[in-house]
């Protein structure tokens, strides 16, 4: 082999070994930068993390508010639609529906009852005073009574409602009474097991037809109930239009040892035919 080629090989064999010298210096650089690298998006996101979560340190009693006050607005919202649209609670103040209901008894009334479902002869219902039936001074309400009633945390007082049974509906014919003492409806005599007990269904006499759209309501404890009877000569003939009922009465909630179903009567009904 000739000396220059000799001496452009060692050139070249020189030229090699540094471009593999350099790769690797490049490589172990890439190497050592990986597991730590510090590159400034890298950078930015490690402070954004560490600022977020500093903040999440430093307001823990800020977002407890936040959450309560989403949590008691959510709940008060979801009452208010409650009491609008499908129950509302109600406090019995008097004797007239005794034993069924007793005074101080809190109520919880249907209100797609009339709007969405019927009402039923032996239904107890929640109505408002067509006019006249209340003579007892309206209660009282403070201002945070007042609001908590409006929003339906507080059940409504019966100050400008009426509760009572009904007995017949739109078209019916309601007598007092046969020999036996007994109503009949349409000519049937019914059996009435939630009077107060002693009581007879009625001590006075009445034969009515009840027009379309109203109800002829009872109390239970007759002798102490001003109801359809005590009103045949004031306005609307002591029927109750149908348009006043707010709902049908289905589960008294309070006190707890009177926690109990409002269920309808059936039986007694079950052989009245329509009018």
């Amino acid at each position: 082999m000739a000396a220059g080629d000799e001496h452009e090989d060692s050139q070249s064999a020189s030229a090699r070994a540094d471009d593999v010298s350099e790769q690797m210096g490049r490589a172990r650089s890439e190497d050592a930068a990986a597991p730590g690298s510090s590159t400034p998006e890298a950078g930015e996101a490690t402070s954004a993390s560490a600022s977020a979560k500093n903040r999440r340190r430093r307001h823990p009693i800020r977002a407890f508010l936040r959450e309560s006050v989403i949590v008691v607005v959510c709940a008060l919202v979801l009452s208010l639609v409650i009491k609008t649209f499908l129950a509302q609670a109600f406090y019995i103040p008097s004797v007239s529906m005794e034993p069924t209901l007793m005074v101080g008894d809190r109520l919880v009334v249907n209100k797609l009852v009339p709007q969405v479902m019927d009402i039923d002869r032996g239904d107890v219902v929640v109505f408002l005073d067509p006019g006249g039936w209340l003579d007892t001074p309206p209660h009282e309400l403070n201002a945070a009574e007042q609001v908590l009633t409006w929003i339906g945390l507080l059940p409504e007082h019966a100050d400008e409602h009426v509760i009572k049974r009904v007995i017949g509906t739109g078209g019916d014919h309601v007598v007092c009474c046969t020999a036996e003492g007994l109503i009949t409806v349409n000519g049937e005599p019914i059996e009435e097991p939630y009077l107060v007990p002693g009581a007879v269904p009625s001590e006075r006499p009445f034969d009515v037809t009840v027009p379309e759209s109203h109800l002829f309501v009872l109390g239970d404890n007759r002798p102490r109930s001003a109801d359809s009877r005590a009103h045949a000569g004031a306005v609307g003939g002591g029927f109750v239009p149908v348009r006043n009922v707010v709902g049908r009465a289905f589960v008294i909630t309070w006190p707890l040892d009177r926690i109990t179903w409002l269920s309808n009567p059936t039986e007694t009904f079950a052989d009245v035919p329509d009018p």
